[in-house]
């Protein structure tokens, strides 16, 4: 089976670097299925989940930004933030969530939305990874 290199990378360091069989990413216009052979592209991301499918497993990690860069023998993540599931701490991110939605019911005037949006959506990715209903 042809497999093509996944690399995950964040400012604080590598996150995934391994042989997958295929890359499903969440990119700015929707999801992106990524096999070997691909043809060469660069694609803004969204917060979402990416999933790497290996031999008869699939792993899941939360990514929170940044660009997918591909090539035909390997895909590079340049992530803004990026969690592995079993590195996130499920209550932190049910917390986060929580004073998000605080913030937006609140509909405070000093209450920056744009920014409780996406700090929801940040929370909510996480838990979802978590609970792996990516």
């Amino acid at each position: 089976m042809k497999t093509i290199t996944v690399n995950i990378v964040t400012p604080d360091g590598p996150v995934y670097d391994s042989e997958v069989s295929m890359l499903i990413a969440v990119t700015a216009t929707g999801e992106m299925g990524v096999m070997p052979g691909h043809v060469p592209t660069v694609a803004p991301l969204g917060i979402g989940a990416v999933r790497l499918k290996k031999d008869n497993s699939t792993e899941i990690i939360a990514v929170n930004g940044g660009f997918l860069e591909i090539r035909p023998e390997k895909a590079t993540i340049l992530a803004q933030s990026a969690e592995r599931a079993t590195d996130i701490d499920l209550a932190r991110a049910q917390e986060a969530a929580k004073r998000a939605e605080a913030l937006l019911q609140a509909k405070n005037a000093d209450t920056d939305f744009k920014r409780a949006e996406l700090a929801l959506k940040r929370a909510m990715n996480r838990i979802n990874v978590y609970e792996g209903n990516s």
